[in-house]
């Protein structure tokens, strides 16, 4: 894959990523405190959203790839920023599965309220809260290593 189009790849991959996470950090104050019923109501609009798990993994792959690319060219620098995007969506999945996820189960993909529900909404808003902040940091570090390369062309010379 030539250079210039992992690094497009890699940017955007991690942008479409924020897409998500951020719907779910800005709707958050207007639906913490939210009744069960119209909670659950509202969260019927995220059905099929489970799709977008295809795009964390493919940011995290293109930062992990480019990450590699800029090795090869001996660039440590955007290296290792392209190595922390990578590791930060990495981290934004983990945080997905020890704390979205079970959440999901718990409720049956919130279409089943147990006991618990309150404090399952919490941790299913709050960790989303956090994989907000995650990818947004995972964006900046991509977006970083790109502009650190500069002008070099796709042979790495200057």
């Amino acid at each position: 894959m030539p250079f210039r189009l992992l690094q497009a790849l890699a940017v955007l991959s991690t942008a479409l990523a924020l897409v998500p996470a951020g719907a779910h950090l800005f709707e958050l104050p207007n639906k913490a405190g939210l009744p069960r019923d119209p909670y659950f109501a509202v969260q019927a609009l995220y059905r099929g959203w489970a799709l977008f798990g295809f795009v964390w993994i493919g940011a995290m792959a293109a930062n992990l790839g480019l990450a590699a690319a800029f090795w090869r060219r001996r660039r440590r620098g955007p290296a290792r920023l392209a190595l922390a995007a990578g590791l930060l969506v990495a981290l934004s999945l983990a945080v997905f599965f020890a704390w979205t996820y079970p959440a999901n189960l718990a409720t049956e993909n919130w279409t089943r309220a147990p006991p618990d529900w309150e404090a399952l909404r919490s941790q299913w808003e709050w960790s989303h809260a956090a994989n907000a902040g995650l990818v947004f940091l995972a964006l900046c570090s991509v977006v970083l290593s790109v502009l650190e390369e500069g002008g070099r062309g796709s042979d790495g010379a200057s």
